[in-house]
């Protein structure tokens, strides 16, 4: 892959995921389905909402509904691309403003490189840990099929 190849891409995948929040906050589900895959998968903190979202057109009804009841507006606060393996990291705001809340993240996208569209989310929340929970991970996410550690190294302390 050429310089040239790379920076092409980085900068079709800035252009994808900054289109993707353009289409959440104007609520357009048309514009946000169109930059996911069919069987796009958004995973969150367990205890939130009812579980990942599963489907393009889940993700964008979700977000058009946020848009709706709680005044939701999200901003892109930083951006990192790493085209050669289709994959970004996002820090983001969203403010719902008919609860004057604020909330702060950061969310993994993996690509889908046959068509360049978003296929998956991984969303983050700053906030403190859930005293109710012996493991804090995302809900329905698969840490070990993804060969994910789910222990520390022997010898750890």
């Amino acid at each position: 892959m050429t310089l040239d190849q790379i920076e092409q891409r980085a900068g079709d995948m800035d252009r994808l995921i900054r289109r993707y929040f353009d289409g959440c906050n104007e609520a357009d589900v048309d514009k946000m389905i169109g930059c996911f895959t069919p069987d796009a998968v958004h995973y969150f903190p367990p205890g939130m909402y009812e579980g990942p979202f599963r489907g393009a057109r889940t993700i964008a009804e979700k977000w058009r509904t946020a848009v709706q009841t709680l005044g939701s507006y999200w901003t892109v606060d930083r951006l990192l691309i790493e085209p050669r393996s289709w994959q970004a990291v996002m820090e983001w705001t969203h403010f719902k403003t008919k609860k004057q809340q604020v909330l702060r993240g950061i969310e993994w996208y993996e690509l889908d490189p046959a068509s360049g569209l978003i296929k998956e989310i991984r969303a983050y929340y700053a906030s403190p840990q859930a005293a109710e929970y012996q493991t804090l991970e995302l809900g329905g996410f698969d840490y070990a099929g993804r060969n994910y550690p789910d222990a520390p190294p022997s010898g750890a302390r």
